[in-house]
């Protein structure tokens, strides 16, 4: 059986960005089979991420190179370009792809680009089919728009760190990048829509997205919760808002998950654990009640939970059809069966390494009759000048060495 085409095989895309939120966006895109060019700055030697270490994989000689693993991680099926924007050179390369390009995607301060002629206005009206998709911290309007976006600074800003963390501990970031990873997809999204709409009217648009509008987006229920009510949410931990028991439990040799989503379930748990008297007191019948009277219930059921191992408990619940799991480490998680059935880490190939690959987080997306593939390793800074020069540069005659 032929390999399929992925779903954007023919879709060029410029990316112009760098740290996360772009590239996780742009990886996307390629994955699904889009052409990206990944453009390089020479006097920083590149992404600023392939300097985050301290983990870098190795050159064939076991040498350290400048793929860091934060690099590694939202940088594959790209090709690299080093060209100095700040040249007439390399401004007049970037028009000559922008030109070529489906897509663009950016990460720049608002009105950054403009001052080279790479703006969304500039190439938008010199191409009018053109996604072009810019990512800033604020975006491109409002009193904000100015300031530098920093994952941290959006998680901050947007209102998920004032519902991260123990009740009585500090505002807590989560522990990735999620507000940078959340526009990525947001991003993809939009220039999917975008390319959708080119399609059917040949018109293109500029996608203007920020990740504090992103962050504040997937607030989902604590934001409509808030927005409902006009009360606060509370950090709570592990705890749920809305469902409980929903939390992290302590048991004899470790800590499990329990996630009761309604009255039958809990029902099912009360009867597994032994706990007649809490399965038949009214103030924990409906979830609604259960919620009024969480702390209550908390006291009632933790030393049960206690007192059993995980194992004991995890084969119980399942069982029983209540919503249960472990607390793996990433290890546990990347390692376990259900990670290697599902495709959670590949190997891609990548020859100029001691073992001639590199071990990536895979692609979730699972496509029947257009898959994701794995076509390109992250680049080396540069490595693919030559060929993108060569390939879909301005002609040679006109192009300095």
């Amino acid at each position: 059986m032929a390999v399929s085409k992925g779903a954007l095989d023919g879709i060029f895309v410029l990316d112009m960005s760098r740290i996360l939120a772009g590239p996780t966006c742009t990886q996307m895109l390629g994955d699904l089979g889009a052409t990206v060019i990944k453009v390089e700055n020479p006097k920083t030697n590149g992404d600023d991420t392939r300097g985050w270490g301290p983990n870098y994989a190795a050159d064939a000689e076991g040498n350290p190179t400048d793929l860091s693993a934060y690099f590694m991680a939202a940088n594959r099926n790209k090709r690299s370009l080093s060209v100095d924007i700040a040249t007439d050179e390399g401004q007049r390369i970037l028009r000559y792809l922008a030109a070529r390009a489906d897509v663009i995607v950016e990460n720049f301060k608002p009105d950054g680009l403009r001052k080279y002629g790479l703006d969304h206005e500039t190439l938008l009206a010199a191409h009018p089919s053109l996604v072009y998709c810019s990512i800033s911290g604020f975006g491109q309007t409002g009193p904000n728009r100015s300031q530098p976006g920093y994952d941290l600074m959006a998680q901050g800003f947007g209102g998920i760190m004032s519902i991260t963390g123990a009740p009585d501990g500090d505002p807590m970031k989560v522990g990735v990048g999620i507000a940078d990873v959340m526009c990525g997809m947001y991003a993809t999204i939009g220039i999917l829509a975008a390319l959708r709409h080119r399609d059917r009217t040949g018109e293109g648009q500029h996608i203007d997205l920020s990740l504090v509008d992103a962050s504040m987006a997937w607030l989902v229920n604590e934001g409509t919760n808030y927005l409902t009510s006009g009360e606060l949410p509370k950090r709570r931990g592990n705890a749920h808002p809305n469902i409980v028991p929903y939390d992290s439990f302590e048991c004899a040799d470790g800590y499990i998950l329990l996630a009761v989503g309604n009255d039958a379930q809990f029902a099912r748990y009360c009867d597994t654990l032994e706990l007649e008297d809490v399965g038949a007191d009214a103030r924990f019948k409906t979830n609604l009640g259960r919620i009024e009277h969480r702390e209550a219930l908390m006291a009632a059921i933790r030393p049960a939970m206690k007192a059993k191992s995980k194992d004991t408990l995890l084969s119980a619940l399942r069982s029983a059809g209540v919503p249960c799991g472990p607390i793996n480490t990433i290890a546990e998680a990347l390692n376990s069966d259900q990670a290697k059935a599902r495709g959670g880490v590949v190997n891609v190939d990548c020859p100029d390494t001691p073992d001639g690959h590199l071990r990536l987080l895979g692609n979730p997306l699972k496509l029947s009759a257009t898959p994701v593939s794995y076509r390109r390793a992250p680049p080396r800074f540069g490595q693919d000048s030559a060929e993108v020069l060569e390939t879909w540069g301005p002609p040679a005659p006109d192009r300095k060495p």
